[in-house]
């Protein structure tokens, strides 16, 4: 793909909105113990944000790598300052999840110890050479589709419904946070792929075998999850809580919001997130912000 110099957003951003690196910690653990259910004591709910916390290192990892093989080609300075945030953001996600992932691991989540490798393990290498086999500009449209993803499930994360939901507070804080910096940099990939030249029939093609694939993998990945948790046999309740997660704010309606990706000319600031990210940035990080003792 040859390069072809983009303003950040194609004049959808303005030249100050760069996503903001957080350096952030959260004390899992401290002061309210993690349950081994920490969602509303909801076994699917928290299979389901157990799975996606241990996806999310490697996840990150890969999508900050499939930036980072165009690095040479982004010429607008604006745009090279939006992706520099949005690896640094990238890498913190990983960092976080990491802590949390480790105390998962301890509460018998044994699907999130599979997906937890170090950076030196024969599984992180495997990772890095399956993405290495991917032409890049599959990599990168992979990457803006899954930041769509992200950024749609982020708003539902700041409904009003979903914040009622009881939870741990620390897992609840680092939901908010990371909500909230996706939000942030969901259009950075996506303009990458835009300014290098990224075809619409490849950006579009990867979303919609995503959008094929998504719901059946997490279904399976979380009955799998369940059933290596004892306290999570009772097929009843988990059929009832299965379709309370489909009734939910974080997935109904969800499949619509994706598949306005796979409109020709789409961008990800068509969905205005605009106030969304002003009330949260304020509720999060403002001067009396719910997160700012925790910022390192």
């Amino acid at each position: 793909m040859t390069a072809q110099p983009v303003p950040a957003g194609d004049g959808r951003v303005p030249a100050s909105a760069y996503p903001k690196v957080r350096r952030i910690r959260f004390p899992f653990g401290k002061p309210e113990p993690i349950k081994r259910h920490f969602v509303e004591d909801n076994i699917v709910m928290s299979h389901l944000a157990a799975l996606l916390s241990g996806g999310f290192p490697p996840g990150e990892e890969g999508f900050i790598r499939s930036v980072r093989r165009f690095s040479d080609q982004i010429t607008d300075p604006v745009l090279k300052k939006r992706v520099a945030a949005f690896i640094g953001q990238e890498a913190v996600h990983g960092q976080e999840h990491r802590h949390l992932n480790d105390q998962l691991i301890e509460k018998g989540y044994p699907l999130v110890r599979f997906l937890t490798f170090g950076p030196d393990s024969k599984r992180q290498k495997a990772w890095e050479r399956g993405q290495d086999l991917l032409p890049a500009s599959v990599h990168l449209a992979f990457t803006a589709a899954a930041e769509h993803y992200t950024a749609t499930v982020a708003e539902r994360v700041f409904s009003d419904e979903f914040q009622a939901i009881p939870m741990t507070s620390e897992v609840r804080n680092l939901l908010n946070w990371h909500a909230l910096e996706e939000l942030e940099h969901k259009s950075v990939a996506f303009d990458v792929y835009r300014a290098v030249g990224g075809p619409e029939w490849i950006r579009i093609g990867v979303m919609a075998v995503l959008y094929t694939v998504m719901f059946p993998f997490l279904i399976v990945a979380v009955l799998l999850s369940i059933a290596t948790d004892p306290s999570g046999w009772r097929p009843i309740r988990v059929l009832r809580e299965t379709v309370g997660v489909f009734r939910g704010p974080l997935l109904k309606g969800l499949l619509p919001d994706l598949r306005k990706y796979m409109r020709r000319g789409f961008h990800p600031d068509d969905m205005d997130t605009a106030a969304l990210l002003d009330k949260w940035q304020q509720e999060l990080f403002g001067e009396r912000g719910v997160l700012v003792d925790h910022l390192k």
